[in-house]
């Protein structure tokens, strides 16, 4: 008894390091919804908290959401380790903790991120071959999405350093680029704002990329295997379940993929980063 009274006390001061101690830490899961979140932190811990609850039950631990909303405070959170989870769009953010940090794949979401090359009505171009020599918008250099773009044009032949590429701020610019005739053609995402309105206003996609894996999760190593695969099978049910559901919606996204791992460790690779 009167061991077992000490041992308590030790673990409450935080100086034993033992199973009580481990268990009662709390995990932290870092969100970052890239620059176009918009969102203040109370937001996001309310948008994030549904999946937080999921992810902690698989792992049988406490979850708390936290929100990186600089990049730079995502990758900090990952190099120091201070992020057990991290769920982040761009994808090349989690995937970089896959590769520089030892963080484990868990998921990604559905559906899949694209690249489309859009054009405004009236355009003339048919084809990707039809754009070079064309004035081409896309997002700032150092952007995911023109990174994407770039390497999707390149496999399809067209090197973007040899082209009339003009870089612009934020997406939502391409769009406008092309409205006005300040460009020929654009890139951006498949689910960013643009893309989901662009054919709605009677413009045309003149073409889809190949997918790669959208808004991905990703675990530090010291989750255990174990609680990664209780986890995928939670975020695989949610579909099933009207809690889950609540939850994907809340979110943006329809359901999670556990299949795309390897896809997650070439990205990088495809991108040249």
């Amino acid at each position: 008894m009167k061991r077992t009274l000490i041992t308590l006390a030790l673990a409450l001061a935080g100086i034993w390091a033992g199973p009580l101690h481990a268990q009662a830490r709390q995990l932290v899961l870092g969100i970052s919804e890239g620059t176009s979140g918009g969102l203040d932190h109370a937001q996001v811990m309310t948008k994030y908290q549904g999946l937080a609850e999921i992810i902690g039950r698989a792992a049988k631990a406490k979850v708390s959401v936290v929100f990186a909303r600089e990049f730079k405070q995502l990758e900090d959170g990952m190099q120091t380790g201070r992020f057990d989870f991290v769920m982040a769009r761009p994808s090349d953010y989690p995937a970089r903790g896959m590769r520089d940090y030892g963080y484990s794949y868990i998921a990604s979401t559905q559906p899949d991120g694209q690249c489309l090359i859009i054009v405004p009505k009236g355009s003339t171009l048919k084809s990707l071959d039809d754009i070079k020599g064309k004035r081409i918008a896309l997002p700032e250099k150092i952007a995911y999405m023109s990174r994407f773009c770039a390497a999707e044009l390149r496999d399809k032949g067209i090197l973007i350093e040899k082209e009339n590429v003009q870089f612009v701020r934020e997406q939502a610019a391409v769009g406008f680029y092309l409205s006005n005739k300040f460009a020929d053609v654009g890139g951006v995402a498949s689910y960013s704002g643009v893309a989901k309105k662009w054919e709605k206003e009677g413009n045309r996609i003149l073409h889809k990329s190949v997918a790669q894996p959208y808004f991905p999760l990703v675990a530090h190593q010291r989750i255990k295997p174990e609680q990664i695969k209780a986890i995928q099978a939670e975020l695989l049910a949610m579909p099933n379940n009207e809690v889950g559901k609540e939850v994907l919606q809340r979110i943006g996204v329809e359901q999670f993929d556990t299949s795309s791992e390897s896809r997650m460790r070439d990205l990088l690779k495809w991108l040249k980063v």
